[in-house]
């Protein structure tokens, strides 16, 4: 359980490098402005476990959980191609 919970915060860390756009230029990534209603949601579902199965790295720099497991699913397809 120790373990899961440590995961789960370590993907919360990451989730919360959301692109700002100011920071666009620094980034290179898009800025996303997300809904108060959609943040909560995606670290509910976090919290909740619903996202257990997505790596850690879908997580860093993504606006909300649907961009995360867009993302997850991009990696899944990048390590099959290789």
């Amino acid at each position: 359980e120790d373990k899961l919970t440590v995961e789960r915060a370590r993907k919360i860390q990451k989730f919360l490098s959301q692109p700002f756009a100011v920071a666009q230029v620094f980034t290179g990534s898009e800025g996303r402005l997300v809904k108060l209603e959609d943040t909560i949601r995606s670290f509910k579902e976090v919290l909740d476990g619903k996202h257990d199965h997505l790596p850690e790295a879908a997580f860093f720099m993504v606006g909300d959980i649907d961009d995360a497991t867009a993302k997850a699913q991009k990696i899944a397809a990048e390590i099959a191609g290789n």
